[in-house]
């Protein structure tokens, strides 16, 4: 099938990149017994360990790909073994699965699980250069996805139409309009709230997808809206356990002047939590500056 015509797989991709990781893995196990060909096959498999991932259930995933000769396989291993334990090791096994001349023909998951990998190492180039030159709406997303982390938002636009060109009803489409949208700043972030509000009416809220919509709120400036998304996130997903979630809500109680006694339970858990997210990896700089500062100013209390 081309991009745009559904297949078996549609559901289950349509559930995974809006975040609905435990109904595409009860779909994945529906279709399982499904007549289709092996590139499908292989594809449903990846999904199922591309949603454990997203879960967070990483000694799983580990465990579901350990040996595996698939490329993507491969690199969904690798990518649990960073998770769990990162190390550029890790990184250089990644980049030989790449290079090898067996992965010439490798389903998509390859290319997109190694920019994911490179994404969250801080590798930007190499990240790019997975996806760049990729033909599935799901690369070309991640494209677009990584011009706006390195503030192009022209490429990222063009990337955007070329999306279009070729579905402009796909969820992607959709998502990655209202990624421009909020990028481009509060004079488009009502568009991007109807974008996911439209995704949110046909297929559910999900963590994801609320969080979304809070940070469009934040941009457009509905600050209560903001606060309500985040409030569903925590109350319906869990999202006191997400680090998005709370730092999203930091964001947003700022923004409504709330109390320090509000703020810091969140920093807190952030803190215990999420110590390797580059939130609280700024957090600890300006503290650490702010502590250096201080010092300078310090004054010794005079004994009489």
């Amino acid at each position: 099938p081309t991009m745009a015509e559904p297949d078996d797989l549609y559901t289950l991709r349509a559930q995974f990149w809006l975040g609905h990781y435990d109904m595409a893995l009860d779909e994945a196990r529906s279709i399982a017994r499904r007549p289709m060909s092996q590139s499908l096959k292989d594809e449903r498999e990846e999904l199922v360990v591309r949603c454990y991932l997203a879960k967070g259930d990483v000694d799983r995933a580990a465990a579901e790909t350990e040996g595996s000769a698939s490329p993507g396989m491969k690199a969904l291993n690798i990518t649990a073994k960073q998770t769990l334990n990162p190390s550029p090791a890790n990184l250089d096994a990644l980049k030989t699965v790449l290079a090898d001349p067996a992965s010439s023909n490798a389903s998509p998951t390859l290319s997109l699980t190694a920019a994911h990998t490179f994404l969250a190492a801080g590798k930007t180039r190499d990240a790019l250069e997975c996806v760049s030159i990729g033909t599935t709406m799901e690369q070309m997303a991640l494209t677009l996805q990584i011009y706006l982390r390195i503030d192009r938002i022209d490429l990222a636009k063009e990337q955007l139409s070329a999306m279009r060109t070729v579905d402009e009803d796909a969820i992607l489409s959709q998502l990655c309009a209202a990624y421009v949208d909020v990028a481009n700043g509060s004079s488009t972030a009502a568009d991007a709230i109807h974008h996911l509000n439209t995704l949110q009416e046909q297929y559910g809220a999900s963590l994801m997808l609320l969080n979304c919509a809070a940070v469009a709120h934040l941009t457009a400036g509905n600050y209560s809206e903001a606060e309500d998304s985040l409030a569903e996130a925590v109350a319906e997903f869990n999202g006191g356990e997400d680090a998005d979630t709370l730092v999203n809500t930091v964001v947003c109680y700022q923004h409504l002047g709330r109390a320090a006694g509000d703020i810091d339970p969140l920093l807190n858990t952030l803190r215990a939590k999420f110590g390797a997210h580059p939130f609280v990896e700024g957090l600890k700089r300006v503290e650490g500056a702010l502590e250096r500062e201080s010092i300078k100013y310090k004054v010794d209390a005079i004994s009489a």
